[in-house]
């Protein structure tokens, strides 16, 4: 059985030099995809809190059903994780571009969504 050469080697040339060439983010682009990142995680935290908090009037009514229980527990660790993400900085530049343009979608659904549900 022989092979047949596919010629590979070009397609890896190609991703490399893709990736070799980054153009810069620029200090405006960093600045507001750092402060949509920051609002969507603030908002989204804000979202998980009134989610996770029980339907009746009280806190201490968790114990009254499993359900609201557990919602509690895993509100508790969404929000635990968002706190921490929202104080780790990306290390890639341009993740913030990516923030930039994600934020400019997702920020303003977040906002219609907690003010739909609240």
């Amino acid at each position: 059985m022989s092979s047949i050469p596919v010629g590979t080697e070009q397609w890896s040339l190609r991703h490399n030099r893709r990736t070799a060439v980054q153009l810069p983010v620029s200090k405006r682009m960093w600045i507001a995809g750092a402060c949509l990142r920051a609002t969507f995680i603030i908002l989204l935290l804000i979202a998980t809190v009134h989610a996770s908090l029980p339907q009746s009037e009280s806190i201490w009514t968790i114990y009254d059903t499993p359900a609201d229980l557990v919602r509690l527990a895993l509100g508790l660790a969404v929000c635990v994780w968002g706190a921490v993400q929202l104080f780790t900085i990306p290390k890639d530049t341009h993740a913030f571009r990516t923030w930039f343009y994600v934020g400019l979608l997702a920020v303003p659904f977040l906002i219609i969504c907690i003010v739909g549900t609240w």
